[in-house]
């Protein structure tokens, strides 16, 4: 019977998985070209002169995209953060002093109407 197991590492996000499929395809493409451009030097093509200045362009252009994926995971990274129970705890206490101060700033707020109504709003008799 089929038993489901969770995964052991979380999934990519989307743009980093996007830049990393992109980045294999481009060294993939690279390397087929190295190779090409390696044999036909050997065979004494005229296509070798060719090969190989598409394979350092290709060369570049791998980097390029093996380059754009760290700097994709980077950003993804900072704008949404890393799931970790220290940061995690750390985010709730500021969300719980935020509330507080929030609290706090419209009951000063309130009272401050209260006192320039000269009272008005408040019951004569405690």
């Amino acid at each position: 019977m089929w038993v489901e197991e969770p995964a052991r590492r979380r999934r990519l996000p989307d743009p980093v998985r996007t830049a990393a499929v992109r980045a294999v395809l481009v060294v993939a493409v690279t390397l087929i070209q190295a190779m090409v451009a390696f044999l036909s030097t050997l065979a004494g093509s005229w296509l070798a002169f060719p090969m190989v200045l598409s394979s350092v362009a290709s060369t570049v252009a791998a980097t390029w995209a093996v380059l754009d994926v760290w700097v994709t995971r980077q950003v993804w990274n900072q704008r949404h953060g890393v799931v970790s129970t220290p940061s995690s705890t750390a985010r709730a206490l500021r969300r719980e002093r935020r509330r507080a101060r929030r609290q706090a700033r419209a009951e000063e707020r309130a009272q401050e109407r209260i006192r320039r109504r000269g009272g008005a709003g408040q019951l004569s008799h405690p």
